[in-house]
């Protein structure tokens, strides 16, 4: 099967910078979109930014011009550069990837979260 791994989260200042990292391994075909999402205790699961296979990326507006995306396609990765991180940004960071385990069928597979804080 395939597995998501992240890894990066920590405690920072607010202003400071983290980047997040996150591998899949496993039976893996070819890995379509992937990206970033975050949990805030006692709020929904929200997106914070996605990549396509071909570099085209998406941002939620409260990240935008803060996080970057991007993805190492040859080691299956995926990495989130947040920089000037406010306390709003605390939360749970989940990475999520469409995986194609064989030329047709692929899932929508998560990894199991990295905690970012961000102390005011």
């Amino acid at each position: 099967q395939v597995r998501l791994v992240e890894s990066g989260g920590d405690w920072v200042q607010t202003g400071g910078s983290l980047r997040l990292s996150c591998a899949a391994s496993g039976s893996i075909v070819r890995i379509n979109d992937m990206g970033w999402y975050r949990q805030a205790t006692g709020k929904q699961r929200e997106l914070v930014a996605t990549i396509t296979s071909s570099g085209n990326t998406d941002y939620a507006d409260s990240v935008k011009g803060r996080f970057t995306i991007s993805r190492d396609n040859a080691k299956n990765t995926v990495y989130l550069q947040m920089n000037s991180l406010k306390p709003e940004d605390t939360g749970v960071y989940y990475c999520n990837a469409r995986v194609f385990f064989t030329p047709t069928n692929f899932g929508t597979f998560w990894g199991q979260g990295t905690q970012v804080t961000v102390s005011s």
